[in-house]
């Protein structure tokens, strides 16, 4: 098979209207199976409608800045707002955080129930929301042409790209636009995009270039998504991002380091922590990439590797799969004194925190207040620093929910995309080695398997006949031709 074969094309999964309900039917079944089907609690409703009528609001007025949001198309639970200016030879960035911590009051029934959701799960037909729509698809969601409160943070880089000085306090803000990753790439591809867009470009293309000198690391591994059409039926995909959700993708993790010198240095806080790879990893990757041809020359990071590795090429693919087995170990890290041993996210090459999410992401809330607190030198609230060593353990559950509603409802899709073709032989990629056999990729479908039996090499070619297709049990059975 030649090298450059491996499609990755959005494929809809609805054949026939049998197929949809069946989907449906098993993307409800994901969600009782990990008790996450029930309705929002209606004490919590009703103390969220409570505060949003009576708020405390921030004092500064931020609404003469026009920011914007960037989210894919359809998304009302808005977390972030963006302003990029000039400043001298650099830039002056102002990026607006939803202000969660002003709706939920601690030890009320909202607090509760976040505690115990942890994060928003997102599944095909639906999402389960961290908060109730009240608050994060209206009066927390920085929606356009609302004024909402806001944690802002103000940020000053250099000609570089680097970040000289970082500010964050509450203020009212208004976004005059909500753009999507789409349109934004599109406009700047064509080259009608306004300064706006150019200013995101050439700031996350400046951040990018910050993370390859730091030695920070991200994996292009492709994103397997199953997402609702407009007219009601469901699409899978190998989803590669385009480049301006990295740009913006940057800014985030700006800010998330930010957000962790603000914890380090008020001595409490919770960070976002990965260990880097141990020297054994780093050899069998190594021999992995001499094993499928892929030149690792001398004096490359592991790191400068995996991001130059182009996932529609068979051997490169499996050697993106390989790559995993380097990132691994991610976990929150919380501490109130000295700090952590492990303080640095090894793919960040840096102490990062997650402060930029906070509708949709538990720990954001109290790093947010953290931050806040630590900016402006006073003493972090009592209920956050007593929450604080509960959180590692609440995001470590829910991140288990997540990824498992994810994984179970791709694994319904992929049957559906499969069940026409029960008894053809399909082409596919061997990208993985497992214990019971080996993980393939097809070549025209968005389908990811295990097959049992013999071991061919990484990145070869082999041929699959579809054994089974059952979207009810969300199983696919694939077998070597």
């Amino acid at each position: 098979m030649p090298r450059s074969t491996v499609v990755l094309r959005p494929t809809d999964v609805d054949t026939d209207r049998g197929v949809e309900r069946a989907l449906r039917d098993r993307f409800a079944a994901v969600r009782a199976e990990l008790g996450i089907d029930g309705p929002y609690p209606a004490d919590a409703v009703s103390e969220a409608e409570r505060v949003v009528a009576d708020v405390d609001l921030p004092t500064e007025d931020g609404t003469d800045v026009p920011y914007v949001t960037l989210d894919p198309p359809g998304s009302m639970d808005l977390d972030q707002a963006l302003h990029i200016e000039r400043d001298g030879a650099g830039h002056r960035v102002r990026y607006a955080i939803a202000d969660v911590p002003a709706f939920v009051h601690p030890g009320g029934a909202l607090d509760r129930v976040t505690r115990e959701r942890g994060q928003t799960v997102y599944c095909p037909d639906t999402g389960v929301p961290l908060h109730p729509p009240v608050l994060s698809e209206a009066a927390a969601s920085l929606l356009p042409g609302e004024v909402r409160p806001a944690y802002v943070w103000d940020l000053r880089l250099d000609g570089d790209g680097a970040l000289t000085s970082a500010r964050i306090g509450r203020a009212m803000v208004r976004s005059v636009e909500r753009l999507d990753y789409a349109s934004v790439q599109a406009a700047v591809d064509a080259g009608t995009g306004d300064e706006r867009l150019l200013l995101l470009r050439e700031v996350g293309e400046r951040r990018i270039a910050q993370e390859k000198a730091r030695g920070g690391a991200s994996l292009p591994m492709p994103e397997q998504q199953v997402s609702q059409r407009a007219d009601g039926g469901f699409t899978l995909e190998f989803r590669p991002p385009v480049a301006a959700e990295e740009w913006n993708a940057q800014l985030s993790l700006m800010t998330g380091m930010a957000g962790a010198d603000l914890m380090l240095e008020a001595g409490v806080g919770v960070l976002r922590t990965m260990p880097p790879p141990d020297d054994r990893s780093v050899a069998t990757f190594r021999r992995a990439a001499r094993a499928l041809g892929v030149d690792w020359p001398e004096g490359t990071t592991y790191g400068d590797l995996v991001r130059g590795l182009d996932r529609h090429d068979p051997h490169h693919l499996a050697l993106i799969h390989e790559a995993t087995a380097l990132f691994r170990g991610a976990a929150y890290t919380a501490f109130d004194g000295e700090p952590p041993e492990q303080r640095e996210h090894a793919a960040v090459a840096a102490p990062y925190a997650h402060v930029t999410a906070p509708l949709r992401r538990l720990v954001d809330r109290f790093g947010l207040v953290v931050c806040a607190a630590s900016c402006a030198g006073t003493d972090v609230p009592g209920d956050v620093r007593a929450a604080l060593p509960d959180l590692p353990a609440a995001m470590r559950e829910t991140d288990r929910v997540a990824r498992t509603a994810e994984r179970l409802c791709a694994d319904a899709a992929e049957a559906a995309v499969l069940t026409g073709r029960v008894g053809d032989v399909l082409d596919g990629v061997v990208v993985d080695h497992r214990e019971s056999g080996i993980e393939v990729q097809l070549v025209e479908l968005p389908v990811l398997a295990r097959v049992p039996g013999e071991q061919p090499d990484l990145g070869s070619a082999v041929r699959l006949r579809v054994e089974e297709a059952d979207v009810a049990a969300g199983r696919v059975v694939l077998a070597l031709a």
